[in-house]
């Protein structure tokens, strides 16, 4: 692992490549696919600034498979990682929220090795008040044969993502992502139109005091959860409680704010909804391979999200996410309901 001393300020093409040279045998295939990636993330950034000049704010009326209202930007951002990649021949196959099938790229055929999940814009709620979004990709290898149109071939277990990360478009824009060998974080620098390596090796604390989760839901949750975030707001000074709790709308905000800070972010489940609400393939398992490379875990409640097998591209799950003691501990009251 390279350490921070000594690969500060390298661009993100020089970065990979450097990365992709320490691997024998490697095509230089990984690097091409995060310029891709990362060039999306600036055509967004630059969207989402000019946005309200645009008449681009508000929502276009269609729901999404998910059911859910489309924001303009959602659709734009959409557009943008399809158009990245439509002429690449990298990449074979595009699974994203917004779309109800795969994506797939037909200058790739017998030539695209990967597919790649995408939230293209997470937390778009957030558009016309000026607060923080992302976009959330996770990178998997295809068998030889590609994709010839059956979902099974995609629908593999985070155990197998070869990448993924996401950008967090805030007071300034970054790109945070890992390949297995540890968590990076880039800040693109507007005036060179780069991203630029700002943090190496990045490591979660292993416990934190800050909760991030939207309690106006929780009447609709099980008992347990209730009381796990009881729990969390008791006033107890030497075992770090009261924690502040911490929620932006912003699934990538609020991760990475916990990846920095420490603590936890949770979205369970619902008594009327127990298979959760983020998606497995495309939010929770890439934001899951983030934090595990950065030393914390990420959790259905009782079972690790990288080792749920998806049984639809669109799968939902609960999430429990952060620093390593708080999701033990936030494991311990959900598996004691489980038991009774």
């Amino acid at each position: 692992m390279n350490h921070l001393s000594t690969t500060a300020c390298l661009p993100l093409s020089t970065f990979t490549f450097r990365e992709q040279m320490a691997h024998a045998g490697s095509s230089g295939e990984f690097s091409r696919i995060m310029i891709q990636l990362a060039l999306a993330g600036k055509l967004i950034a630059r969207e989402l600034r000019k946005a309200g000049f645009n008449q681009m704010l508000g929502s276009t009326g269609a729901l999404n498979v998910q059911g859910e209202e489309v924001q303009k930007l959602d659709e734009r951002a959409n557009d943008i990682f399809l158009e990245v990649f439509e002429h690449q021949g990298l990449v074979s196959t595009l699974v994203s929220e917004e779309m109800e099938k795969p994506f797939h790229i037909k200058e790739a055929d017998g030539k695209g090795k990967y597919a790649v999940f995408l939230d293209p814009l997470d937390g778009s709620s957030n558009t016309d008040v000026n607060a923080p979004l992302g976009s959330i990709f996770s990178i998997h290898r295809l068998p030889p044969e590609g994709f010839s149109g059956n979902d099974e071939v995609l629908r593999k277990k985070g155990t197998d993502q070869v990448a993924a990360g996401y950008f967090l478009y805030g007071p300034s824009v970054i790109l945070v992502y890992t390949c297995g060998n540890g968590v990076f974080q880039f800040l693109l620098d507007q005036n060179v139109g780069d991203f630029f390596l700002t943090s190496a090796a990045i490591q979660i604390p292993q416990k934190g005091s800050i909760y991030s989760a939207n309690e106006g839901n929780q009447g609709k949750w099980f008992p347990e959860t209730r009381n796990f975030l009881h729990f969390l707001q008791e006033v107890e000074p030497q075992s770090g409680r009261p924690y502040s709790g911490r929620y932006s709308g912003c699934l990538v905000a609020d991760v990475h704010r916990i990846l920095i800070k420490g603590g936890l972010y949770f979205y369970p489940a619902e008594i009327k909804k127990p298979e959760g609400k983020l998606r497995l393939m495309y939010e929770a398992a890439p934001l899951a391979f983030v934090i595990e490379q950065a030393g914390g875990l990420g959790s259905s409640g009782l079972e690790r999200i990288k080792d749920v097998v998806p049984k639809t591209l669109h799968q939902r799950v609960p999430l429990w996410i952060g620093s390593r003691e708080d999701i033990v501990l936030a494991e311990t009251f959900q598996r004691s309901a489980s038991q009774t």
